[in-house]
Formats: structure tokens, sequence, C-alpha cells
């Protein structure tokens, strides 16, 4: 496997070390972490994200970018700055337009993992409901039947809690937050996404004899929206051969599952 690219931003004394988990002449796919945007923000244009680091890097002639002789890197599908996982880029534009027609064609299959609070009434149901961006509160998106675009997500639930569940979510479609939104709309909220509404998850609030020690403030197990993007298959867009890239579950994601499943056994 090739080895992580390292990337950091001198403005916010942040690092990243990301792993490669696959790549080729054509294509480089990273697991993204937690916390950090895909594409910049043009409402807050010093904070730091993958895509401009990455072209930062490769005109600076960075280690990682001079190995790879790197010129060139795009991404064809988006990935949310609270979510981890599969990120797929290609090195030419050649590949990144075939892969965005792919994903235009709704051919890639990503499978996401979420934690949400509640427990849906179907072990397996869809969403299909059509996005927008919310015409009163700037970044988030919301439910348009009239004006959005057409997005669909089918889910299946993998585990069940008492107040809480882990589902796997198939995008359709390829829209800003769109996973988080569906959720939304049928009543679930993503466990850390404080934007749509879904609360922190805490340790105290699972075991019932928690005691802190004195001096210590208590941390949310997990403090930020608990969506991984576990799995992508899809077609080579030079080969055509089958291609699935995975990523494991970060350790915040299955520290929570462990406590679940140790405190809150679904009745």
């Amino acid at each position: 496997m090739s080895a992580p690219i390292k990337l950091s931003s001198p403005a916010t004394r942040e690092f990243w070390e990301m792993p490669v988990l696959f790549e080729d002449a054509h294509l480089l796919a990273l697991d993204k972490p937690a916390g950090l945007m895909v594409a910049p923000d043009p409402d807050d244009v010093d904070r730091p994200s993958l895509m401009k680091l990455l072209h930062e890097g490769i005109a600076a002639a960075k280690p990682w970018a001079q190995q790879r002789s790197l010129t060139y890197l795009n991404n064809p599908h988006r990935l949310d700055t609270g979510a981890t996982g599969v990120l797929l880029l290609a090195k030419d534009k050649p590949a990144f337009m075939a892969l965005a027609d792919q994903f235009s064609a709704e051919k890639p299959v990503r499978k996401h993992l979420a934690l949400v609070w509640g427990n849906p009434l179907d072990q397996n149901f869809e969403v299909d409901a059509k996005l927008s961006p919310h015409p009163l509160k700037p970044g988030q998106v919301c439910v348009d039947a009239r004006e959005g675009k057409k997005s669909r997500t089918t889910f299946e639930v993998l585990e069940r809690f008492s107040d809480w569940s882990l589902l796997a979510c198939l995008p359709v479609t390829d829209r800003q937050h769109q996973i988080r939104v569906h959720l939304k709309y049928v009543s679930l909220s993503v466990v850390g996404d404080e934007v749509y509404g879904g609360k922190n998850l805490w340790l105290s609030r699972l075991k019932k004899d928690y005691r802190l020690k004195p001096g210590r403030d208590e941390r949310p197990l997990l403090g930020r929206a608990a969506l991984h993007l576990e799995e992508l298959s899809l077609p080579h867009p030079v080969t055509g051969e089958p291609l699935v890239l995975k990523s494991e579950i970060p350790k915040d994601f299955r520290v929570a599952l462990k406590y679940l499943r140790q405190f809150a056994i679904a009745r």
C-alpha cells in the first residue's frame, strides 16, 4: 500500500496523515478524516479544505506529490465535513470526466454507515425527496418538493439499540448533505449532527453508575456527525474492471458502538 499523504495548515496549526486506500496510474483513494472539508468554503476562505491543501502540495512539489509525479487531482464525489471514509480522486482529467459521468448516471454504489437517534419501523426503507439549499439558513439543505433536485437514498437497519440504530445508507444521487437531510425528513437524526438536530452521544447517558473524576469534563463519545463511507464500488473509469474500495470504521465510531452494545441493548 502507498505511504500516507501528510498535509498541514500553518494558519490553523492542524496536521493530517491520510492513509491511501487505493492507487494506480489514474486514481487515488484516500481515507478522509472527520472535520476536514473536501472543497473550499467560499464564506470562510481561511478554513482548511482537503482539495485546496492537495493542490497547494502539488504546486509546492511536496514529497508525496513528487513521488507520484502529480500535476492534477480532482474529486468526482463529495463527503460531508464531519463524515469519514473513502474519498476517490482522479489523477487526470479524462479519468475525472469518466468518473463524473458515472456518478451522474448513478452507477457507483456507496455504502455509508450512520448511527442515528431513533428506531425505524421498517428494516429496509427508502427516502425519495428533492433537495435544495435552505432559503433562510446558509450552508444548510432542505427538502423542497417544488424547486429541489432529484434525490434518493435507500436504508437498511443493521443494529438496533434502545434509543439508537446503526444504518447502512446507500445514496443513489450525490447531493450535498443528502443522507443527513433525508434521515431528518423521516425523524431520524444522525448522532453528533447538531446542524440537523442530532445530539451528541454521552457515556453518562448510557452507563447508570457513570462517575466523572473530580475536575474533569465529560467528552462525548461522538462529538461529530456519525457518518462513515465504508465502501465504494464502481467500474474502473479506464479499464472497466470492478473496483471495490473499503475504509475501516474510525476509532470514535467503534468506541460508541462498543458502549451501545454494552449498555443500550434494544428490548
